[in-house]
């Protein structure tokens, strides 16, 4: 148990006859403030607890709009570019050099004529055609696709199938029947042996002598 000395105690003097400090009439004692070893140490914060980690939030992208073709802009009819060799202008036909020219009224009329003429009778052709060719187009198309879905991969697959035990089979019989039969026919030739005499070399030489 501690023991508190006396110098540490402080005489506390209370006066009934105390003035009032405040306007509404309270009574508040004047105490001295505590010596500094009873002064209550001020509580240190604890260590704050760890906060979560928060997952970072990627934005999600917005998807983009497939632009519209507008009224006035042209449609692409041919976005992969396979007719690129059909783009015929009136300059890849007709041309006059500068020596040679003939009257400016007769060239306009000539250009407005063929480009008119290129493009309304492709317009009448591909109104009479068009449909008829775009339907042959299609069942044509649509029976390369049977014919490769339904026959031309079933045949691929059943042949890899089936190569490898043809292959066995014909190595089996190879080794039994052909190769024995190859080996029996070397060694009887071997056996041959041919001799040739100078008249043989010289038939004709020896004819001529004769």
């Amino acid at each position: 148990m501690m023991m508190v000395s006396d110098d540490c105690l402080v005489e506390c003097k209370i006066d009934d006859d105390s003035e009032e400090e405040n306007t509404g009439g309270d009574d508040q004692l004047k105490i001295p403030p505590p010596p500094p070893e009873f002064a209550s140490k001020a509580s240190t914060p604890g260590p704050k607890p760890p906060t979560p980690p928060t997952a970072a939030t990627t934005p999600t992208p917005t998807p983009t709009p497939t632009p519209v073709p507008s009224p006035t802009q042209p449609v692409n009819r041919d976005p992969y570019g396979i007719n690129k060799h059909l783009k015929v202008d009136v300059s890849d036909v007709l041309v006059e050099p500068t020596t040679t020219q003939s009257i400016e009224l007769f060239w306009l009329i000539s250009v407005a004529g063929f480009e008119k003429t290129r493009i309304w009778t492709y317009r009448c052709l591909s109104l009479l055609l068009a449909v008829p060719f775009a339907l042959l187009c299609g069942v044509f198309l649509a029976i390369l696709a049977c014919l490769h879905v339904w026959f031309l991969v079933p045949c691929i697959q059943l042949s890899n199938t089936f190569i490898p035990c043809l292959r066995s089979l014909c190595l089996c019989s190879v080794n039994v029947f052909i190769s024995p039969f190859c080996t029996s026919i070397a060694l009887c030739c071997s056996q041959i042996t041919i001799l040739l005499t100078r008249r043989d070399w010289y038939p004709v030489r020896d004819k001529e002598a004769v």
